[in-house]
């Protein structure tokens, strides 16, 4: 791994590393704006929305691949836990002595795993929407609505979550997802 020597407010060199790749970062960035624009086109602007869901579908079928084999910090085994170590961690977390992790900790892997089905879900729901056999159909199209609604209040949980472990281990989380390096 590279390392970059920045000066800290002290005066004395900081390094980070490279923890997480382009591909992780633009998929990043790119899902929250693709996602953002669905809610806001759902039923006002219909042709946008599907086209929208459908590259919301490729970028997390293009994640799931990467999530396989990608570089270390960018693949599901290197950073999804079993449920009772994230239970312990989301435990330590509100007692803020959650330990640090270089790469995603087992809370922020159980959420991007909670993201990444409740998205693709939606898509399918959504894609269902649009064919001949639900065509039309107020259930598919309030089970849709009512996922796309999950999903935000998920991510309001992923911006606050990552807000405070930004606070509790003094580093800027958001930071280092548009950088790609955090300090070791």
């Amino acid at each position: 791994m590279s390392t970059t020597n920045n000066v800290t407010s002290g005066g004395s060199p900081a390094a980070t590393i490279k923890v997480w790749d382009m591909f992780v970062r633009v998929f990043h960035w790119s899902l929250a704006a693709l996602f953002l624009m669905a809610y806001v086109t759902g039923d006002e602007l219909e042709e946008v929305h599907i086209v929208v869901g459908y590259a919301i579908a490729f970028l997390i079928a293009a994640r799931v691949v990467w999530g396989f084999i990608g570089p270390h910090h960018a693949r599901f085994k290197n950073f999804v836990r079993p449920p009772r170590e994230t239970l312990a961690y989301l435990h330590d977390e509100i007692l803020l002595r959650a330990p640090r992790h270089i790469g995603h900790n087992p809370a922020a892997a159980a959420m991007i795993v909670a993201l990444l089905v409740m998205a693709t879900v939606t898509c399918a729901t959504g894609y269902l929407a649009t064919t001949d056999a639900f065509w039309g159909e107020e259930w598919i199209e309030e089970i849709h609505e009512a996922l796309a609604n999950i999903t935000v209040g998920l991510i309001a949980v992923h911006v606050l979550a990552a807000l405070m472990a930004s606070l509790v281990h003094k580093e800027n989380l958001i930071k280092s997802m548009i950088t790609g390096r955090k300090r070791p």
